[in-house]
């Protein structure tokens, strides 16, 4: 194997399991390796201490095992302007956004990857469960081994020289052998939980986190028949589909079914609601869609057949896309789709191959 010795990676490191097993390898395999840790929200807990304190002092443990230096960066002001005002905006229009994939575009990929560029890093390395193939310079996007954990669909807005400039190690490995040499090698990471919630922002109560940003809008809550049964708070708080804490009970007439959004009448800030699972309201057999990043950098003679999924965890979706103007495309898929939801993402692909994704601007 080739020395790797002068051949300096970054790797972003979060204190999670997944980046240190990342740093791990890459320093097995003879890399220059550095570790960077980011600081993209500066938000307290409920006793005043930071939340990536906790992070970042795990970081530190990590890296002093593994003897890499580990450098910090404040990308807060970044993540505020690039991602979280995205953010707000969307769940004010009353969609429903993926910072995520937003977060990884804008800030992993591109503020981390300037500072670390700035470091002397040759390429930066993360703990996503995802590969990169290299074609003749033409840089595939491919879908994690591990089904699972793959993470394929946060970085379907990637460019061809972000994926130039990255690595993912753990891409070929299953979640277990991940923690597995992560507990062989001694790092304290190895059964620490993985973090969830909204991306650098973490685990928060929703509808009090969004309530520091966003004003309440109560309205009505009503039946798909025109009947009020209940208030909510703000359209911008629900999610189509959604069952849980919706407060409605023991409604005349109703029986004692589940209720679920089945659409949200923004104009007349109206939830509108059945206790049907399966209402024809939450089936959809198309959408429209924008702002689409094709990873191979050209965009693909439409239409064309290929899978998608329009949530995170979701199975391929047989579909058939076309292009209506310049940046406007159809989505119809082969059996309907549950619950489709304006402001997510849908992600294309072709096999393992992320052929890249955009934002779901409306349904049908």
């Amino acid at each position: 194997m080739e020395n790797q010795v002068n051949h300096k990676i970054i790797v972003g490191i979060s204190g999670g399991v997944d980046s240190s097993v990342t740093a791990m390898l890459l320093k097995q395999q003879g890399y220059d390796v550095e570790a960077l840790f980011m600081k993209n929200w500066n938000d307290q807990n409920e006793d005043g201490a930071c939340m990536w304190e906790a992070d970042v002092e795990d970081a530190m443990q990590v890296c002093d095992k593994l003897d890499i230096p580990l450098n910090t960066v404040d990308l807060s002001s970044n993540y505020w302007e690039r991602v979280f005002k995205n953010f707000l905006s969307e769940y004010k229009n009353g969609r429903t956004p993926n910072p995520d994939i937003l977060c990884n575009q804008e800030i992993k990929f591109k503020a981390f990857l300037e500072h670390a560029e700035n470091l002397g890093a040759e390429k930066i390395a993360t703990g996503h469960y995802a590969r990169i193939t290299d074609l003749d310079k033409s840089y595939q996007l491919l879908k994690g081994l591990d089904q699972n954990k793959d993470q394929s669909y946060f970085l379907c807005r990637l460019n061809q020289m972000q994926l130039q400039k990255a690595l993912f190690p753990i891409g070929e490995l299953d979640k277990s052998d991940v923690r597995k040499y992560a507990e062989q090698a001694g790092l304290i990471t190895h059964d620490k939980k993985d973090s969830t919630g909204i991306c650098f922002i973490g685990e928060q109560p929703f509808r009090e986190f969004l309530g520091r940003y966003i004003p309440p809008d109560p309205g009505l809550i009503k039946t798909t028949d025109g009947e009020t049964v209940g208030e909510h708070e703000g359209v911008f708080y629900y999610t189509l589909g959604q069952r849980q804490g919706l407060g409605i009970g023991g409604v005349k007439g109703a029986s004692d079914a589940p209720w679920y959004v089945v659409q949200k009448n923004i104009e007349e800030n109206q939830l509108i609601v059945a206790q049907d699972h399966d209402h024809p309201l939450l089936h959809n057999h198309g959408l429209k869609a924008s702002g689409i990043n094709w990873i191979a950098g050209e965009i693909p003679e439409t239409p064309f057949h290929c899978h998608a999924k329009n949530r995170y965890r979701q199975p391929d979706q047989a579909c058939e896309v076309k292009r209506l103007a310049d940046d406007a495309w159809e989505v119809r898929f082969e059996q309907s789709q549950r619950a489709i939801t304006p402001g997510q993402f849908i992600v294309f692909y072709e096999e393992n191959i992320c052929l890249g994704g955009g934002i779901i601007d409306s349904v049908y």
